[in-house]
């Protein structure tokens, strides 16, 4: 990454990327009873933490008044909230222990058959035979392998099939609407991604590989189509890349780097702007003020 400084840009001129960013945000916060007030003040947290640390001068103590001046919070405001708000970089225990679980199972060629895919596994069986109970050990020696696999099998991440092994069911690659793994990855996958478009944009020579292919104008059976084809060739290369890091990472002394490479899809009907006011003033008739 380069040294120079970032480079920073009109306000105005982000007004609609960041009103369009923060629309399906938004959508997310009022179906879940968020309101404004608690948006607003959550942010005015947040202003005055990343002012503190991410704005502090080299070699001098960040003042209460100059953490105003950037932010434009009062300085009352800012000496109660200084302090709070602090980012949280910690993976939760239970979501890290069971995606360490999984990458192994799903990269290490001890727990894979030849084409690539998790084998099923017995409960136990004798070394150097793969089982889940030393799957298990080969991460974590804190939790018995029973007691991950019962959890599993109630997540339904496995199942256990006529010869009672556990198999790697899809649902593990996705975490059920609504639970903590998924919340804990909406919120660290959606900071890489606006974090390195953010880098792209501050940055002279683009640091991060930030792209898409986007079509408009498409009926909706080739939008499924693409759709379900992106999904199958973004696994392929999840799976490649797990595999390859596992292999990697097994091999290299430890560090305090992190790397995270995500792959989204997304598809959606657009109304266009005339047929929507058509939409909304058939159903405004018959409306009494």
């Amino acid at each position: 990454m380069s040294g120079d400084a970032p480079r920073s840009l009109e306000p105005s001129k982000l007004h609609a990327p960041l009103a369009r960013l923060l629309r399906p945000l938004v959508r997310l916060l009022i179906r879940s009873g968020i309101t404004f007030p608690m948006l607003a003040e959550l942010l005015r947290e947040l202003y005055v933490n990343v002012a503190e640390y991410d704005f502090a001068l080299q070699g001098k103590e960040q003042t209460d008044s100059r953490v105003s001046l950037l932010t434009g919070i009062h300085r009352k405001e800012v000496r109660r909230l200084r302090g709070a708000g602090a980012p949280v970089n910690t993976v939760p225990a239970t979501i890290s222990q069971t995606s360490r679980i999984l990458a192994r199972w799903l990269a290490d060629p001890d727990f894979t058959g030849s084409d690539g895919r998790p084998l099923p596994l017995p409960r136990t069986a004798e070394i150097p035979q793969p089982s889940f109970e030393r799957l298990v050990a080969s991460v974590t020696r804190d939790v018995r392998p029973r007691a991950v696999l019962d959890e599993w099998l109630d997540r339904k991440l496995v199942v256990l099939d006529d010869k009672d092994r556990a198999v790697l069911a899809e649902t593990a690659y996705v975490p059920r609407g609504g639970d903590d793994q998924q919340l804990y990855y909406l919120g660290r996958n959606l900071h890489d991604h606006i974090a390195a478009a953010v880098a792209n944009v501050e940055a002279g020579s683009p640091p991060f590989l930030e792209r898409a292919v986007h079509y408009d104008g498409l009926t909706k059976e080739l939008a499924e189509q693409l759709q379900q084809r992106s999904r199958d060739v973004a696994m392929e290369v999840l799976h490649t890349l797990n595999r390859e890091a596992h292999a990697a990472s097994d091999k290299a002394p430890a560090g305090q780097w992190r790397w995270n490479f995500g792959v989204y899809v997304y598809s959606e009907e657009v109304v266009p702007p005339s047929a929507a006011a058509t939409a909304t003033d058939s159903n405004d008739k018959g409306a009494k003020p």
